[in-house]
């Protein structure tokens, strides 16, 4: 920002030398990057910050002087010379939109006699690197580099209907700017307009037909406060950034715009003009007054070092901040308008110690009583899935949570994407929905480059809206193709498949005590149909699993078939896990027996289990299903399942007719649910 010493003279008796000057603005934050003499003028050039909009113009850094000197702001008079006639019959003005458009004021000043810029106009606008264009113009430029506010003069004439019109711009309407570009808008943009067109692109450049020119005699003057993000989105969309536009990006003073008027208006009466009695001011919801508490001991707190209490008190309200003692080194702050930035206990006391003076505070850091955190039981199962994870062969991934629109249409998802206001670029315009994108990219990555096999998993978050409501969701999604493990000259390398992925998923859900769990048949977006299985713990399901869709693996350019899964981690979390319980190892032998049935070839393991499960035996230790095999000599529909059931007992040895007794209740179990007819042979005693 560009700041003339003369010019700060307007608004505060300031008379150091230059160098002390610029040291004391350094000490408060202000750092003068450059600066140089221009006749009798100094000037500076200062750094600003995109939370402290009020510095952008003189009255801002002269208030922040006059705080760090203990000076009084000068009071400004701007006297009208008036007509007769009411702003309001002159022009009429009215907000469409009060979201984006809160404040909007507005004076008509008659008469007023077009031309150059007398000299001391002239001189400040040119001070500013602009070049004067005529004293109407330059004054609205003038009382932007003023105070900061952007105001904008219309020719009244041209405004049909003599309406101000604040609206969103209509579909296919057009608009020739100052620049005498011409702009396409659409109905996101908020213009101002007449009673038949737009006028003006609001809060970032007004239209050539309604521009003031020579023959211009009546004026109507607009200062007003637009909504910051709209302001932004559109000079982004129509590539148009000016003085205004980057001044209500960062939030102006709403409070300001009817003083801005005035002094407009004051200064173009010297041209020959009159002003219409009293400003249209539209302000259907006033802002609310923001208060902060302060706290002494906060104070200390966070800077580590005994500041005394008038100080903080004294530096508040040389800032502009009402300060009202509420107890003993406890205060009510009333922010003003004009700081946007200050928010909380913690901007005040930066403000404090901007004016204390950074040099002053410690560089040691006080000891603090940090207590222990509280155990976070997600985090501890996040990590704990990690190592699991990891044992089973598979490595961690870290992808970006953004996404495209293309991507999300392959996906089908379902979930409603949420846009990113303003993205990096088009291929990263949404927050992703599924992991599955940056996975399939991760194993495109590694396959073109030479890998046998790829094998990743990711913990992150989705994003989708609910309801119109903005959701994310914790989210642990598994890839795996190709081989498994390096080449070895004793063995021969293997494919990955499903049952690799479904005996991780298995661990998985053992090794967190997440048990019952069951799988079961049921078609994805993500899948292909009948190679997709849903993962069900206690009745709910928390994810899927199976062959990806071949259209994906294509729009990847993967030739390898891919095995995938995607767990809702939050609803998996949301219940309550398996206590641990601790069992002896028993010190009597285990009896171990192997059945055979020939069984039809549509039953799971999954239903044996469920229904050795019901039958409560006390000495079943456990069993697993070992071979399963079907050809010539197995009836057609038929397999040939062998299961394997261990028997124990933890205080002696099991007697055959024990093991025979439970043994006989399992094949009678199996044969009534699911006509399981035992092979001959089927029994092996060890």
């Amino acid at each position: 920002m560009i700041i003339s010493l003369e010019w700060l003279k307007d608004f505060i008796d300031v008379d150091l030398p230059p160098s002390a000057l610029i040291d004391k603005l350094d000490m408060i934050g202000l750092m003068v990057e450059e600066w140089k003499e221009k006749g009798s003028d100094i000037i500076l050039d200062i750094e600003t910050y995109a939370n402290r909009p009020d510095t952008l113009g003189h009255l801002g850094v002269a208030r922040e002087i006059a705080a760090a000197l203990g000076l009084k702001l000068k009071q400004q008079e701007w006297p009208l010379a008036e007509i007769e006639e009411k702003t309001s019959e002159l022009c009429d003005v009215q907000i469409w939109d009060p979201d984006l458009c809160p404040r909007y004021c507005g004076i008509v000043v008659k008469g007023v006699k077009v031309g150059p810029s007398p000299e001391w106009l002239r001189k400040k606008i040119e001070i500013m690197g602009l070049k004067s264009i005529n004293n109407v113009v330059d004054v609205t430029n003038y009382v932007l580099f003023a105070t900061s506010q952007p105001i904008h003069a219309f020719d009244l004439a041209k405004l049909a209907g003599r309406k101000i019109i604040i609206r969103r711009a209509k579909q296919g309407e057009a608009i020739k700017t100052l620049e005498e570009e011409d702009v396409s808008l659409s109905p996101d943009m908020l213009v101002i307009a007449d009673e038949e067109k737009p006028v003006a692109i609001a809060g970032v450049i007004g239209g050539l037909e309604s521009s003031v020119q020579e023959e211009t005699q009546d004026i109507f003057i607009e200062s007003a406060y637009f909504n910051p993000i709209s302001v932004r989105k559109t000079s982004k969309k129509i590539g148009i950034s000016t003085d205004a536009s980057y001044r209500f990006e960062r939030n102006a003073d709403i409070s300001f715009p009817p003083r801005a008027a005035l002094m407009a208006a004051s200064l173009m009466t010297q041209f020959g003009g009159k002003v219409s009695r009293g400003i249209t001011d539209v302000y259907p919801k006033p802002a609310k007054e923001r208060t902060v508490v302060l706290r002494n001991q906060r104070v200390f707190d966070l800077l580590g070092v005994e500041i005394d209490a008038k100080f903080s008190e004294k530096t508040l309200s040389n800032l502009g901040f009402q300060v009202e003692s509420q107890r003993k080194d406890v205060w009510k702050v009333q922010v003003p308008h004009h700081r946007v930035d200050v928010e909380r206990e913690a901007d005040l006391i930066e403000e404090i110690a901007r004016f204390y003076g950074y040099d002053k505070i410690p560089v040691h850091f006080p000891p603090l009583r940090v207590p222990e955190p509280p155990l976070d039981q997600r985090r501890e199962k996040i990590d704990r899935s990690r190592q699991i994870l990891f044992n089973h062969g598979f490595d961690e991934a870290l992808n970006f949570s953004f996404s495209s629109p293309e991507k999300e249409a392959q996906f089908e998802t379902g979930r409603s994407a949420i846009e990113i206001r303003n993205p990096i670029s088009s291929n990263a315009s949404l927050l992703r929905t599924t992991l599955m994108g940056g996975l399939l990219d991760n194993i495109a990555w590694n396959m073109n480059r030479g890998a046998d096999g790829v094998h990743f998993f990711e913990v992150g978050n989705i994003y989708f809206k609910n309801k119109m409501k903005s959701q994310e969701q914790l989210t642990l999604s598994l890839v795996t193709t190709g081989l498994v493990g390096p080449p070895h000259w004793h063995r021969k390398s293997e494919k990955t498949d499903f049952f690799r992925l479904k005996g991780t998923l298995e661990s998985l859900m053992e090794y967190l005590n997440y048990e019952p769990y069951s799988f079961k048949e049921e078609p994805h977006t993500l899948f292909e149909k009948e190679s997709a299985l849903a993962l069900v713990v206690k009745k709910d399901t928390i994810g899927y699993f199976g062959l990806l869709k071949k259209s994906l693996l294509d729009a990847y350019s993967l030739d390898e078939p891919v095995w995938a899964a995607e767990l809702n981690l939050d609803a998996l979390f949301g219940k309550p896990s398996q206590a641990f319980q601790y069992s002896p190892v028993t010190k009597f032998p285990t009896v171990t027996r192997d059945v055979s049935f020939i069984a039809d070839g549509n039953v799971s393991f999954q239903d044996i289990q469920e229904v050795v499960g019901k039958l409560s035996l006390p000495y079943l230790g456990s069993f697993d299903l070992y071979d399963r095999f079907s050809g010539p000599s197995i009836p057609k529909g038929k397999v040939s399942l062998s299961l394997r059931f261990v028997f124990s007992h933890p205080k002696r040895t099991l007697k055959t007719e024990e093991i025979d007794k439970i043994q006989k209740k399992i094949i009678s179990a199996l044969g009534a649910s699911f006509n399981f007819q035992l092979r001959e042979g089927g029994r092996i005693d060890k």
